[in-house]
């Protein structure tokens, strides 16, 4: 699981405790105690929910990040080796294929 699924895990079971922990010890009447959990479920999810934009940028960001160093440095390495483009497209090839058998795997 990935350190933002662990993230998102521990929040919701730390909201169902809580909630669960508030129900047992609410002095309240049984309304009051409902309207003060919907409040704080409330709050967490829009918490979750900026948290999960915050982090879908990053990402997409990162690739954005990735995906042009990537064409950089194709692209360097393609002018530099003019000369080379049969031995190039060789190797871009068998990278290909070393990444389709990864994939696969």
């Amino acid at each position: 699981m990935t350190k933002t699924g662990n993230i998102l895990l521990a929040l919701v079971t730390g909201v169902a405790i809580g909630t669960g922990v508030g129900i047992l010890f609410a002095p309240d009447k049984g309304e009051d105690t409902r309207r003060k959990i919907k409040n704080s479920v409330d709050k967490k999810t829009s918490k979750l929910k900026k948290e999960m934009d915050k982090l879908a940028r990053e990402v997409k960001g990162k690739s954005s990040e990735i995906k042009g160093s990537l064409e950089e440095n194709i692209e360097s390495l393609l002018a530099k080796s003019e000369y080379k483009t049969d031995e190039v497209i060789k190797l871009l090839d068998k990278k290909l294929n070393d990444l389709k058998k990864t994939v696969k795997s």
